[in-house]
């Protein structure tokens, strides 16, 4: 049964930081890019940044370059996702999800397979 389960949301101040993960099982991890999207209250979906399976090339979305770097460890199946300089705009429902590919783009949603239930992140004062 493929699984991928994030955590790491919660509630952060502006300018603040958190690290979300994503565990994955039940597919051959090695195979699959894996990439993190977004989605808040009345939007649209956004694709935020993602990983390829091989040689772990990274694709950022424009709004979070420089501010969040997304990584994998590919011994304990975990994708993360550090997010720094947080802004109240990045609050939203963050999910992770699986392509079998060897690279991604964060545009590319329609590509992955597996989702995630997501993590919330609310950036607030």
């Amino acid at each position: 049964q493929v699984q991928l389960v994030e955590s790491g949301g919660g509630l952060v101040q502006p300018g603040g930081s958190l690290r979300l993960s994503c565990a994955a099982s039940g597919f051959t991890w090695d195979y699959y890019a894996i990439g993190w999207f977004r989605q808040a209250p009345g939007k649209e979906r956004e694709g935020v940044s993602c990983i390829g399976s091989s040689d772990g090339s990274t694709d950022y979305a424009d709004s979070v370059k420089g501010r969040f770097t997304i990584s994998r460890d590919n011994a304990k199946n975990t994708v993360y996702l550090q997010m720094n300089s947080l802004k109240p705009e990045d609050t939203a429902v963050y999910y992770c999800a699986a392509d079998r590919s060897s690279w991604c783009l964060v545009t590319a949603g329609g590509r992955f397979d597996y989702w995630g239930q997501g993590t919330q992140v609310t950036v607030s004062s």
